[in-house]
């Protein structure tokens, strides 16, 4: 066979079957359907700042005794651990 000849078998057979196709797309009516979509909403959230609190060994001295510092920073640890509960309180009423 030519090659010119084959070449136009081939354009031939395309065509029809892209009518096909297409015939098979148009015959059929859209199914129209409601589909719900969930997605979250951003919220602001509405709570109040923490604040930070004054520090107990923010006022220790170099010339203060040693039991003084240590009774400071143990006040200092203690207010730390409750200041990260309050923020942590805040950060989960924002959940």
């Amino acid at each position: 066979m030519n090659y010119k000849i084959r070449c136009k078998i081939f354009q031939k057979l395309f065509l029809a079957c892209f009518a096909l196709v297409l015939a098979g797309c148009a015959g059929r009516e859209p199914e129209v359907r409601s589909v719900r979509v969930e997605v979250p909403v951003l919220v602001p959230c509405k709570t109040q700042a923490v604040a930070v609190p004054p520090w107990a060994a923010d006022g220790l001295k170099k010339s203060d005794s040693l039991e003084v510092k240590v009774r400071a920073l143990l006040a200092e640890r203690r207010q730390r651990i409750g200041y990260e509960r309050q923020l942590l309180v805040a950060v989960d009423t924002c959940r």
